[in-house]
């Protein structure tokens, strides 16, 4: 039994390692970028669509920034991440601002444009908030289960100066597990 105690954390940081291998998506070519996809439906934000993610649970989504453009490799370090629960409105919110609900790498100043047309609302008091380490890691625990928005600003290495890139990725946790994400 002590064994098992000490080869999860191991699996789970195994795991998180592997997964940066994964390839990354870039952002689309400059002057090509593509208008979000049309919101349809009601998009009135309703704040009981939240209360589950007010419930404590066992999952644990720890998360490594692992996003590069061609050579140049991005950091997270010392930025803020967001976990916004999955609802229909958050779902078109992030429609609206990535042009996907699962996943995306785009300019910050393309998503800031785009907040104007985003579904309106304040899931403010239902996110969960965290800093990315210097590692370009980390973690939210306690999680009920459930769909999540983990979202953050990346800067390339190096280049202080250089352009930022909003990084958005869905994740679903279930059964008080510890789930992996590269972003």
């Amino acid at each position: 039994m002590l064994a098992l105690r000490h080869t999860a954390p191991l699996m789970a940081v195994m795991a998180v390692a592997l997964s940066a291998c994964a390839p990354t998506m870039g952002p689309p070519p400059p002057g090509r970028s593509s208008p979000p996809p049309p919101v349809s439906g009601s998009a009135a934000f309703n704040a009981g669509d939240f209360a589950w993610s007010q419930r404590s649970g066992g999952n644990i989504i720890a998360g490594k920034v692992a996003y590069r453009q061609g050579t140049t490799r991005y950091t997270c370090a010392g930025s803020t991440v967001v976990l916004t629960p999955e609802t229909a409105w958050s779902s078109r919110r992030m429609a609206a601002l990535y042009g996907s609900a699962e996943r995306a790498a785009l300019p910050s100043d393309e998503v800031r444009r785009r907040t104007p047309t985003a579904p309106a609302g304040d899931a403010g008091p239902y996110v969960k908030r965290t800093t990315c380490d210097e590692a370009d890691q980390f973690a939210f625990g306690g999680l009920p289960d459930g769909a999540w928005y983990a979202i953050t600003i990346a800067r390339p290495v190096g280049a202080p100066n250089g352009g930022t890139v909003a990084l958005m990725r869905r994740v679903v946790v279930r059964g008080g597990r510890t789930v992996p994400l590269a972003m």
